[in-house]
């Protein structure tokens, strides 16, 4: 693994992103160049790294067409997709990376390299300020729960229950409703298992020999 770039500075990572959907694209992102959209701090020009790092500049300086995509709506998710190609040996060892504790990626960040502790604090701190501003998506849904139903198992919700009592007649009765949600993925012969059982259990029918 290689050496992981990182700014002295990772609180002003957000203001600058900010700048560059706001500013013009310069013909060359220079230390110069920083200073006349605000950044005037010697350290600033660490940033520049960081852009690198993530494609949004080549290695002279010149904007990429990555910049051009981050000027528009998606650019939380171009950002997504760019940090995730600058840090792709990181996103090896933990694909969900942007959601890891800053333990796990001290970790990664710390035996891929000979930094030492403030390094590599300074590196763990730019990455979550990249992947504060960035769309990685969703999460993946879940696979559907598995609930006993009698003598089998078929991937369907709790059935629910709920009484109403009739206002009519002398002798106040209970109506129950029951309501079975079965998952796309049960078969035929599942499906068919479940309302034997029902009828069993709720009729006192017999299963045909």
């Amino acid at each position: 693994m290689g050496e992981f770039t990182y700014t002295t500075v990772p609180g002003k990572i957000k203001p600058l992103l900010d700048k560059l959907r706001q500013v013009g694209t310069p013909p060359k992102a220079t230390a110069q160049w920083l200073k006349t959209i605000g950044f005037t701090s010697s350290n600033d020009s660490t940033l520049l790294g960081v852009l690198k790092t993530i494609g949004l500049i080549d290695s002279s300086g010149v904007p990429t067409g990555r910049w051009s995509n981050y000027r528009g709506a998606n650019h939380k998710k171009v950002l997504a997709e760019a940090i995730r190609g600058g840090y792709a040996e990181l996103f090896a060892v933990y694909p969900d990376a942007w959601q890891r504790v800053g333990s796990d990626l001290e970790h990664v960040f710390s035996t891929s390299s000979t930094a030492g502790k403030q390094v590599v604090a300074k590196t763990v701190a730019t990455f979550k300020a990249l992947c504060d501003n960035a769309d990685f998506g969703a999460p993946e849904d879940q696979p559907a729960p598995v609930v006993s139903t009698g003598p089998m198992h078929v991937p369907v919700a709790s059935p629910s229950t709920q009484p109403v009592r009739s206002t009519t007649g002398p002798n106040p009765s209970v109506h129950i409703d029951i309501q079975i949600h079965i998952s796309p993925e049960a078969t035929v012969e599942q499906i068919d298992q479940i309302f034997k059982s029902m009828a069993k259990h709720l009729y006192g029918a017999k299963e045909s020999e």
